[in-house]
Formats: C-alpha cells, structure tokens, sequence
C-alpha cells in the first residue's frame, strides 16, 4: 500500500548509513592520523529507521567534530538484539576508551553492557540497561513528557471534554510505557475526556497513516490525536484530511528541527504542539570528554529537560537552539548562595561539608544561610541572595510545597535554582533549573528488594516504618517506593508509620512508643535513615530484645556508623544515599556559567550494602 513510501524511507536510511556509519570515524573535517587521535569511542545504535535516533546520530557526530583529538565509530543494529550485541563486541575489539550505546532492548543488552563496564567507562542513552553496571545514563524522563502531554489535551478540551485517540510507538519499549502511563495518569481524572481507541504504529509515519485509515469510520468525533512522536502524528494528520476529516488538533513528541520535523509541523499548522524530547547525543560527547579527562562531579543519571513547543514560542525555541554559548553580565568568579536545612543528621553535616569543600576547590565563591530546619528561613535566605545578586541559588527543600512566591522572585531576577537532595512542587516548572541528587524512589524500592529475598522463605512479615520529616520529598519517595514493592507482596504488612523527621532523638522515641504499645509481632523496622535507625535500635535494645535478629533493620542513607552497627550485627541493612553532592553541585554551576543547558536532574551513584558487605565496605566510607 505504501511501496513508494518505503521505498524512499530505505533510500534515505540507505544514504545516511553510507555517509556516516559502518565503522566509519569522524573527528575534524581533515583525515586525522592514529597519532592525532587521544580518544576512541564507539557508538553502537539501536537503528537508523527512527528520524530520532538518525538526529541523535547526527547530534554525536556533530558534536564530535568539535575536537581534533577525538574519533568516534558508529555501528547500526537495524532494531535486532542479537546485532547489536556483536557490534559492541566487535566495538571493543577496535580497542575504543569508551561505549555509548542506545540499547534496542533493555533486559537483551544488559550482559554486553556490563562486560564492556568492567573495562572501560559506558555511557548508555535514551533506555537504560538493567541494573547499574554502566558509568553514566543520559535521557528523557517519558512519564513526565507524557504527563505533560496529558495535561496539555485537558487545557485544548477545556471544560467541553470530548474525545481522544492515542498512537503508541513500538509495543512494550520503555518509551511507549512511560509516555503512555504518564498520560493517562492525567486523561484518567477528567470523566469528560473519552480515550477512544489506542493504537500501536511503531514510530512509523507509513504505519500510523495505515492504521489511521482502518480506524476512520470509528474515529467520527475525536477532537485530538496524541502521537508518541511527531512522524506518527503526522502520519494520522495525512489520513484524517485525505478522508476530508478536519477540525482535529494533533500533539506530538520529539520537536526535531528541519523539513516536516516537529518545529516545522507546528509552524505550519499541522500540529498543534510538540513535546520537546532531547536525544542526548550532544550531551553524551560532552559527558565522554569529562568521563575520559576524569573530570569531577560525573553522577550516574542525568534527565534531559522536556518542554512544550507551539506557535508562539516555535521561533523563539530555534534562535534558542541555535546559541552556543550564553552571555553572562555577571561575576568572573561564579557567586552561589546556599540555604542550609540544618545539623539535622550525620548525613546532612557530611552534606553540607563536601558543599563548602567542592567550593573551595572550584574556585566559586559560597555565600551559606544556616536556616535550623525552619522554611521560613530558608525563603528569608533565599531573598537575601536575591538582594546580593549571586550567580546561582541552591538549597534542599525543607519540604516540598510554598517555595512558589520566592522562586518567582529568583526568576524575575535572572538568578538559575538548583534544588540539591530534596525537590520541590511548584506549579510553574520553569521555576527550578535543576535536582542534584538521589532517586528516592528507587531507594525505598531496594530496600523493600532487599527484604524480600530476606524472608524469601517466610509467610508472615509485619514491618513498622519510621519516615522522614511529613511533606518532605525523602519521606514521600522512599515511602512510595518501598510500598510499590512491598504492595505486591501480600506476605508483608506495614503494621505502623510512624513520623520521627529523620532524628535520633526521635527514632527512639517513636520506637520506644511503638514497642509499648503495639501487641502485634514486630518482624522489621524500615526506617527513611539511618539516624532514626539508631535511635530505634537503642529503643530495641531497652525493651530486652536484639536489634537486627529478633527485629531486622533496614534503613537508607549507608553512613559510617550505619556500617560499625552492621559489623556489631544490630542492624542489618543500608541503602546508599550519596550525601558528596558537592561537586555535581559545583560543576552544575560552572556549566551553568559556560552557558551549558542543565538538565531537568541529575542523580548521583549509589548502591546496597547487606550486613555481610560491612566489613569490606566500611573503608571506603568518606562519611
């Protein structure tokens, strides 16, 4: 039905492989020597179908020609597994400093990419493998972008609702669940709004145009189509008028410039709107230089920002796009002010120290607020840097709402925030620039993983919690992350959730409470730190039982003591949280200063460690 279309789309395929990749280099517009060459780095992709993954390629290659001393090969697995497996192979057998790679399938190349991690530094983009066996992951967040997209079709329906047809990219891609999961979280809680039918066109224009036309007799009243990306929302937009169906608003996903890309599409009045979705292809240069020149401040994840584009901003977005550097009327030393949350934990005191030390060494002046815990403070700190006129803004939310009056003052100045270890809720998110810290989702889902294979074998486990301070994001993520897992589990019941705001003094306290009241057996403690850990296990302690064997503990932040009570056998679990946010923090700053785009966050590395590790690991504890 389609034969010229593919036939031209093979051409074009055809062209760019032939002009680009199979084992082919680039590097500066001459022919470099193997002497001129310091770095190698292999690029293996998932396919060249995609017009994203072609711009993500082409983003690489054209951010690689900015260095003499860089060779880049590219190899294409035309979307099969068991292709891309051996180029990276063969990849590695070139002798390449570093691996990017774009897995086709997540779980199908988790083993290549963990066998290349033991050699050399793998920066993985847009899916991330299993596990964490790779040096660095850079992509979109695609629940989020969905989320967006979703609360865009309710603002174009307004109060009228009405109906709505959904094209998903390929079927089960990491991609297609985030972005759809995203948005129908938000359909989903508007009765008016009718999700009609949902689709799978794998990326494709030809095959969303297809289905579109089989579809059309069902589709009388749908008032918008949201595509996963804009090839495919093209495509419907193709089918609905050559069948004279008019009247549709289109919403799309990728915002890629160029001929019949998003940005023209929109322009034109095809689509309605695009969701900007970076590829990471510049980016992942930009991280390999620093990767492989052992650059400080590399954390394990960075989340490409994601943001509307429409007719009114279309321009404004491409003159944006086309900056290479941004012109700062400001200090030649880079000025940061810091709103401490306060001494509230051993963690927080290791936190605030690698701050002030990451400063020093990067030569930025730092401006600090002790602010004792208190909000108030923190926004009477935060209006004091505005009235300095500092470069940058950074603090960790005390708790997640009430900061939108104060960061629409920072904005109104100019001045970038940069939320470190805690983020926030604001309505407008341009409000903050970026997040420094750790996925306190996947946190509390590791531990609620490490529980799980404690009492593989057990049939009954009632769990008490003790969380964080109420409304702050470490108590809501770890707390939601943790009940994902364990919901899933009828054998495990949180039987109390206690708040002790992540104190000692208060772990003990509450535990203390919990232990005089409480008839029910208590198998674990779960506990958002390890500051109320401590405290819990004296609270055990008193009552006449053994922490960590008549009660298990597990807690979340991996600080020194936490592994001397591990060694002492009285606790018998912590999850990493990485508090040596010091020189993400300052390197954000400085790229920030050379004009460099932030992303949306940016995730530090850490890891589990059981009772049995602490003796090994304890040694390498900087805190």
């Amino acid at each position: 039905m389609r034969s010229s279309h593919l036939k031209g789309l093979a051409m074009v395929v055809l062209l760019v492989v032939l002009s680009l990749f199979v084992f082919m280099g680039c590097g500066g517009q001459k022919e470099e020597s193997n002497d001129d060459i310091k770095y190698l780095i292999g690029m293996s992709q998932a396919n060249l179908v995609e017009p994203w993954r072609v711009k993500m390629t082409e983003e690489i290659k054209e951010e690689a020609e900015k260095h003499d001393n860089l060779k880049v090969i590219f190899t294409d697995a035309a979307g099969n597994n068991a292709k891309q497996v051996k180029d990276v192979e063969e990849l590695l057998t070139e002798g390449i400093d570093l691996l990017i790679i774009s897995p086709n399938d997540s779980k199908a190349l988790t083993p290549v990419v963990a066998k290349a991690y033991q050699n050399i530094p793998v920066i993985v983009l847009d899916r991330a493998v299993e596990g964490y066996d790779y040096t660095l992951y850079i992509g979109p967040d695609n629940n989020m972008i969905g989320r967006q997209a979703g609360a865009h079709v309710v603002e174009l329906l307004k109060n009228k609702g009405g109906k709505v047809l959904e094209i998903q990219g390929l079927s089960g891609s990491p991609p297609v669940l985030g972005r759809s999961e995203g948005f129908r979280e938000i359909i989903d809680k508007n009765s008016k709004i009718d999700l009609t039918a949902s689709i799978y066109a794998d990326w494709q224009s030809d095959i969303a145009e297809d289905k579109v036309n089989l579809l059309k007799d069902n589709l009388s009243g749908v008032s918008v189509i949201f595509a996963q990306n804009d090839h495919m929302a093209y495509g419907a937009y193709k089918a609905m008028t050559a069948n004279g169906i008019n009247g549709i608003k289109y919403v799309g996903i990728d915002g890629l410039e160029g001929e019949n890309g998003g940005i023209d599409l929109v322009k034109k009045g095809i689509l309605e709107s695009t969701f900007r979705c970076p590829t990471g292809g510049k980016e992942s240069i930009i991280y390999a230089i620093d990767i492989l020149n052992q650059i400080k401040g590399i954390p394990k994840k960075i989340i490409l920002k994601s943001s509307i584009i429409t007719k009114d901003n279309a321009d404004q977005f491409l003159n944006e796009n086309k900056k290479t550097s941004k012109e700062h009327e400001r200090n030649i030393t880079p000025v940061l002010g810091y709103a401490i949350v306060g001494n509230e934990s051993m963690w927080r005191s290791a936190n605030t120290q690698s701050i002030k030390t990451a400063a020093a060494e990067s030569g930025i002046e730092l401006i600090t607020v002790e602010c004792e815990s208190s909000q108030q403070k923190q926004i009477d700190a935060i209006r004091s840097f505005i009235k300095q006129k500092v470069d940058v803004i950074a603090f960790s939310p005390i708790v997640e709402t009430g900061w939108d009056e104060v960061l629409k003052e920072a904005k109104s100045a100019g001045i970038p925030v940069i939320c470190s270890d805690r983020s926030l809720r604001v309505k407008d998110d341009s409000l903050e620039t970026t997040f420094i810290g750790s996925d306190f989702i996947e946190e509390g889902r590791r531990a609620a993983r490490w529980l799980e294979g404690k009492f593989s074998d057990s049939s009954n486990v009632n769990i008490v919690e003790l969380t964080g301070t109420v409304g702050s994001t470490p108590a809501i993520e770890r707390g939601s992350g943790f009940l994902e897992v364990i919901g899933k589990n009828k054998k495990f019941n949180i039987i109390r959730s206690e708040s002790a705001d992540f104190l000692k003094v208060e772990g003990k306290k509450v535990m203390n409470d919990i232990l005089n009241s409480e008839s029910r057996k208590i198998d674990v403690v779960y506990s958002h730190n390890d500051d109320m850990a401590f405290g819990a296990i004296e609270a055990i302690e008193k009552h006449g039982l053994l922490p960590g064997k008549d009660i298990v503990i597990v807690s979340i932040d991996g600080v020194k003591s936490a592994f001397q009570l591990m060694m002492a056998g009285k606790l018998n679990c912590t999850v990493e949280c990485n508090p040596l946010l010091g020189n993400q923090l300052m390197k954000a700053v400085n790229d920030y200063m050379n004009g460099k785009e932030l992303p949306v966050k940016i995730i530090t590395s850490e890891g589990v460690f059981p009772q049995e590790s602490a003796k090994k690991e304890i040694v390498n504890r900087k805190y």
